[in-house]
């Protein structure tokens, strides 16, 4: 029996290197939708993307002149429009330079008025001042003062609260290292009664009717709040008033506000202070007096309690 050759079997073929991959190789060789491309061929076969049919021609033609109607109609708006701007622009410029020449005006008017005031001052001053209208104006603030004095600067405590009692006694709120209006009040009237011909702290000239008032932890004189250091100005015979202030009950509270609160101040005596005018004199009752109560003396005047200041 003859025996059959053996069956050779031949060997597969080797597998591709991308094989496993076979998704990604998808994705990349078929990377825009078969829809799409069946989309993009029939445009083409139609003749481009533009509409063929008439209703979508007319459709484009009138979308196209109501968009060149609106922008022509706000166009013409914007330019109608522009000079009525400009115009109230320039309304409101003039109105502004007339009430700044108006503001102007009435300032240049205060100032005439109150130098008639003062010219009127003096002149009665001088013809019912019985020759002694220099002093009666040093003593009413009416004019600057130059001459010997002493210079008191006294300052906030280096910034740590301070407990209560002491000098300060209690006010309803807490005492610290601050200077009080209290205490300003107390330097002040012990300055006078040293013998201070004239005071201004900071700058402000003080008169009879001067107000030293609180507002929070600000210090007021004639309404103008001051800023620490506060240095007070006094004029007068500079070595005695020193000594005096020093000696007095008003020098002592001072020192004890800086021992017990931490106030600091310092007092030279000074060979020449200057201190300006009173920025306002108010009078708060006056009646002209006849000649024969001036040649008296002013005996009306002191009848009535009436006067000027």
């Amino acid at each position: 029996m003859p025996q059959q050759p053996p069956v050779r079997s031949t060997g597969s073929p080797p597998p591709r290197p991308d094989a496993s991959m076979s998704l990604l190789t998808n994705v990349m060789e078929h990377s825009l939708d078969d829809g799409y491309a069946e989309a993009t061929a029939r445009r083409r076969a139609e003749g481009g993307g533009l509409p063929r049919t008439l209703r979508a021609k007319l459709g484009l033609a009138a979308g196209l002149v109501l968009a060149a109607l609106v922008v022509t109609v706000g166009a013409a708006e914007t330019r109608i429009s522009a000079p009525v701007v400009a115009k109230e622009r320039e309304e409101l410029i003039d109105r502004i330079d007339a009430e700044t020449s108006d503001a102007d005006a009435l300032e240049r008017g205060v100032d005439e008025l109150r130098d008639e005031v003062g010219e009127r001052q003096r002149r009665a001053l001088r013809t019912q001042g019985g020759g002694q209208e220099q002093l009666v104006s040093l003593l009413a603030g009416a004019t600057e003062v130059e001459g010997r004095g002493i210079e008191l600067v006294v300052d906030d405590a280096k910034g740590t609260d301070q407990g209560g009692g002491g000098p300060r006694g209690s006010s309803g709120f807490s005492d610290t290292g601050r200077v009080r209006d209290r205490d300003m009040q107390r330097i002040v009237n012990g300055l006078w009664e040293s013998g201070a011909e004239a005071v201004a702290i900071n700058g402000q000239r003080l008169t009879a009717l001067s107000a030293i008032r609180a507002a929070g932890d600000a210090i007021l004189v004639d309404n103008r709040p001051l800023v620490p250091p506060y240095t007070v100005l006094a004029v007068g015979d500079g070595k005695q008033l020193n000594t005096t202030f020093r000696d007095s009950a008003d020098g002592q509270y001072l020192h004890v506000l800086r021992e017990n609160f931490g106030v600091r101040y310092s007092i030279s005596t000074e060979d020449r202070v200057r201190l300006p005018a009173a920025t306002s004199l108010i009078v708060r009752t006056a009646e002209p007096g006849s000649a024969a109560a001036g040649k008296s003396g002013g005996r009306g005047s002191a009848e009535t309690g009436k006067g000027t200041s």
